[in-house]
């Protein structure tokens, strides 16, 4: 696969932060107020949420296609493809939400937690690769079925359309963190469960929490080995 020819200095230092709206406020995660499922405001605040990371996932996608130099055409392309799904994810969101609750994306405080992992994971592709979509996206696919359930209990089918969406679209969004994961490790001559906690330590990453939604995870690339450990990480919390 051809490969990139631009500089590493030209990616590595181009973008210390991107691009964003005045509003929201980001806070500190534990001061993000937990709003109930059972009143509006609180379906309102929870898909708010939800369109944040949306928000910030379009920002990852880009900066991984535009940060690291020297990979095959293909990775380009992937995370160029991911970002407009995660526009398209955004936007599903943000209309539905003024249509629905009379918010708009930035009327609440939201925390930067996904791009202080970008920030981490700047100086080298393999740690971007291994700790944002295979840990912080794959945080979705573990609770995004339950959050579809609840919202379709509370009425606002729209919503749990929309989430079907997205969990669809990051299952392969995930599948391609994994896919370069994979070939990374192999041109490395690493050992991929092996190089996943080693990464997890020295860059400090959230830990593995349950519930895994296993079946989401294989289809998105994780592979039996990776999933038992997963599983003994999550068990051990």
């Amino acid at each position: 696969m051809p490969r990139r020819s631009f500089t590493d200095k030209h990616l590595q230092h181009a973008i210390h932060a991107p691009g964003r709206p005045a509003r929201p406020d980001l806070i500190h995660p534990a001061r993000v107020p937990q709003r109930g499922l059972g009143k509006p405001e609180g379906r309102a605040a929870l898909l708010h949420a939800v369109a944040h990371i949306e928000f910030n996932a379009i920002n990852l996608a880009l900066d991984a296609a535009c940060r690291f130099a020297n990979l095959p055409d293909e990775y380009y392309a992937d995370w160029l493809q991911v970002a407009a799904e995660e526009a398209l994810h955004f936007s599903l969101l943000s209309q539905h939400l003024e249509t629905a609750y009379g918010m708009r994306y930035g009327d609440l405080a939201a925390h930067n937690g996904l791009w202080e992992m970008a920030q981490k994971t700047a100086d080298d592709v393999l740690a971007r690769m291994g700790l944002v979509p295979r840990i912080m996206e794959a945080r979705g696919l573990d609770v995004t079925p339950g959050i579809r359930q609840k919202l379709l209990q509370a009425g606002d089918t729209r919503a749990a359309d929309i989430l079907d969406i997205i969990l669809r679209d990051e299952i392969r969004h995930v599948a391609i963190g994994n896919k370069w994961f994979h070939h990374l490790c192999e041109e490395r001559s690493l050992e991929p469960v092996a190089a996943f906690s080693r990464l997890m330590q020295h860059y400090g990453a959230p830990g593995i929490r349950p519930p895994l939604n296993l079946a989401a995870r294989r289809e998105s690339g994780f592979d039996e080995a990776e999933l038992a450990w997963l599983q003994r990480q999550a068990a051990a919390r």
